[in-house]
């Protein structure tokens, strides 16, 4: 089941990230990315207030990003992807932790779980590094690796280090 992802609504349930930081939107691209490649599943993220200039969608992985332009939010082109999906939204996943966009995706269908929940399913499943083994062991990273940047990202990547 791929999810639908209010991003901005994520982010401050993720410790260590910020939605003040500069760079919270690509932290949590990378962190949805280590997910849907550990549970082979696919997201559409959506994030208010894209940058003039920035393209509207990119892929990462599995992953698409969605950036809305001002004069719409994240959560109007949620309801509209939804209406788009018609009968197939029932397949769908909406992770949000807002009362109507949780009310669009029930009207839809689809399943709705709350940001609070999906974030402990991202972090334990990160953590665990549950999944099928990558194929490819050098471009995999190790359960240290994950933890190593599970760190990184509560520490507000501020690090320095001695050797």
């Amino acid at each position: 089941m791929p999810y639908i992802i209010d991003g901005h609504n994520l982010i401050p349930k993720i410790p260590g990230l910020d939605l003040a930081s500069a760079d919270d939107e690509i932290q949590l691209i990378e962190l949805v990315q280590e997910y849907c490649r550990l549970r082979r599943k696919r997201a559409e993220i959506y994030f208010d207030n894209a940058p003039p200039g920035q393209p509207r969608a990119r892929h990462y992985g599995q992953v698409l990003a969605r950036f809305v332009r001002a004069g719409q939010t994240a959560d109007d082109a949620i309801r509209a992807r939804l209406l788009r999906l018609g009968a197939e939204a029932r397949n769908w996943a909406v992770v949000s932790s807002d009362q109507q966009v949780q009310l669009a995706a029930r009207a839809a269908r689809a399943q709705s779980i709350t940001s609070d929940e999906f974030a402990r399913l991202l972090i334990d499943t990160i953590r665990e590094g549950e999944g099928p083994p990558a194929t490819d062991s050098k471009s995999a990273l190790g359960a240290d690796e994950v933890q190593e940047w599970l760190d990184l990202f509560s520490s507000g990547g501020d690090r320095s280090d001695d050797a």
